[in-house]
């Protein structure tokens, strides 16, 4: 799927129909995501100028946008009145506040039946595509591990399923064997070793669902997609301040966010790099991520939890380098691309991450436990863990 080029006047027409404080005079392309198209609107009254962010949602992909949108409307309303409890004084740069369409509604329908959405832009923040210190890594994991924290009360039946099965391990390689028997564009040959790599290591797609049915570990209100450049970031102090692109928050489990954080913010190559061999787990940046997860958490690691740690990690890695994979086979129909083949290398540098991940898993496991006596001991001196 190849990124649509909006005219500007066009998105200046559609951001006219947003209760935005003044005309809209500019608007720009902003970020690097895979699924919706992102903009940075600039608008003016007098010689006051505003900044928001317009977003086109992709309804390929979220065939409900009316879900999406009261899902996120229920959860940043919830994490804004815990914010407000906690005695937050800055609320507004913590929490993503929707700007709502002329007619009161959270997102607008263009003539096509395209949905688009605007949101407040939080000023002075910035995001990052990779991990770039260890410190950075700590902030991301303890804003995400927040994130759940304070959505632990928020029942699960108030979300809608916005993507059903979404991190289905086994629904994924189902998908998998059936695009490969398809095989619509003649890629399965040119696949073969990535193929078998991944079909060997079915049974990580149980790793996850088998303590799920049996009770060992519990649905509740996930974020689901926890790549490091969904944290804003303070732009002068480092502290991470928001979560953000909620579009996929809903059902889902605690270990599939931190899963896929350590699959984002570990690995030491780019998603697309095409010299897979280069992509391999840091050690020292998962244990970060560990140390920060259990200070936003705010709560010590259940036993099924913290020996499913590793595993959560192997797991996200295997089920997303499949989906890249299954969309490499389907003829690159899902996830955006540049260039012929960057579906293929994101597939295999996620292969190459989970060989090392098989490797160093004993290190890693030793690692989760030093971090969870260290976070024990934290406690139990009587200091606040979080923030």
């Amino acid at each position: 799927m190849t990124r649509t080029i909006w005219p500007e006047a066009e998105l200046l027409g559609i951001a006219r129909s947003f209760d935005l404080p003044g005309t809209p005079r500019g608007v720009r392309p902003l970020g690097s995501g895979h699924i919706n198209d992102t903009f940075r609107v600039v608008s003016g009254r007098g010689p006051r100028t505003f900044s928001h962010i317009l977003q086109r949602l992709n309804t390929n992909v979220f065939a409900n946008p009316e879900a999406v949108m009261a899902n996120i409307a229920r959860v940043t309303e919830h994490v804004r009145a815990s914010l407000v409890a906690e005695g937050r004084t800055d609320v507004a740069r913590r929490c993503l506040s929707l700007v709502p369409s002329r007619d009161g509604k959270a997102f607008f329908r263009d003539a096509t039946g395209g949905a688009w959405r605007v949101y407040e832009e939080i000023r002075g923040a910035l995001s990052v595509d990779r991990v770039e210190n260890l410190g950075q890594a700590r902030e991301a994991a303890r804003a995400f591990s927040g994130f759940s924290r304070r959505l632990s009360d928020l029942p699960v039946s108030a979300l809608s399923e916005t993507i059903p099965a979404f991190h289905d391990t086994r629904s994924r390689f189902a998908a998998f064997l059936a695009a490969l028997q398809q095989d619509p564009v003649g890629r399965a040959r040119e696949t073969a070793s990535e193929i078998e790599a991944f079909a060997k290591r079915e049974p990580l797609a149980a790793c996850l669902e088998d303590p799920l049915a049996r009770g060992l570990i519990e649905r509740q209100a996930a974020h689901n997609d926890t790549k490091v450049n969904n944290i804003l970031f303070d732009a002068t102090s480092g502290e991470a301040l928001a979560v953000v692109d909620l579009d996929t928050v809903m059902p889902g489990l605690f270990l599939h966010d931190f899963g896929d954080l350590v699959r984002s913010a570990a690995n030491s190559a780019r998603e697309d790099e095409t010299e897979p061999s280069k992509a391999v787990l840091s050690e020292p940046v998962f244990s970060a991520l560990v140390e920060g997860t259990l200070e936003g958490l705010g709560r010590p690691l259940r036993d099924a939890e913290r020996g499913l740690l590793v595993s959560s990690a192997m797991v996200l890695t295997f089920e997303l380098g499949l989906r890249f994979l299954t969309d490499y086979l389907l003829g690159d129909t899902y996830f955006r691309t540049n260039r012929q083949g960057q579906n293929l290398d994101r597939a295999r540098v996620h292969l190459s991450l989970l060989m090392s991940m098989e490797d160093r898993r004993d290190a890693l496991e030793a690692a989760v436990e030093k971090a969870s006596v260290d976070a024990l001991a934290f406690d139990v001196s009587g200091e606040r863990r979080g923030r």
